[in-house]
């Protein structure tokens, strides 16, 4: 059966490296933003530049990434959207999609404390490794804020999530 996989965080989480192990492991169709975002845009969010339609442009990769992964879905595949989805109605709308298609879903919600994710992300902007933006220590605190996490309800009302604390 079709699977439809969300992983939940927030950057430095460790969702991207989560979601390769899990492209292995279940043989699946890795979706991942940010490596779309940097081949078609480049590095339009560094540390001290924010292109003004780099949240348009995110949103326009996600739609075309919804269009390969529902296709692959029909199709009977396996699809990780590692997207972070940081709301509960981003979530249960692509959960709803899913199921719509006939295919299950599960959450993996990677709940990581925030002074490790600065921690992280100290070291990210230093390393600069492939794939990734840059980001200012004070704009991933701004997004801790805004970030809802998955409810235990939710991960368990729904077809099958998972948490995982790492």
């Amino acid at each position: 059966m079709a699977t439809l996989h969300l992983i939940v965080g927030l950057p430095c989480a460790g969702k991207t490296t989560y979601a390769r192990r899990l492209e292995v492991t279940q043989s699946a169709l890795r979706l991942t933003l940010d490596d779309w975002h940097i081949r078609l845009f480049g590095h339009d969010f560094t540390l001290d530049f924010a292109h003004p339609e780099h949240d348009a442009r995110h949103s326009v990769i996600e739609d075309i990434m919804w269009d390969v992964a529902s296709r692959a879905l029909q199709l009977g595949n396996t699809v990780i959207l590692d997207f972070g989805l940081w709301g509960r109605s981003e979530r249960d709308d692509y959960r709803n999609r899913a199921r719509g298609l006939g295919a299950t879903c599960v959450v993996h919600f990677l709940d990581v404390p925030e002074e490790v994710l600065l921690s992280r992300l100290e070291v990210r902007n230093l390393v600069r490794p492939d794939g990734v933006f840059q980001i200012p220590a004070s704009k991933l605190r701004e997004w801790v804020q805004l970030f809802q996490a998955p409810t235990e309800d939710e991960l368990t009302d729904h077809d099958n999530g998972e948490y995982r604390d790492l």
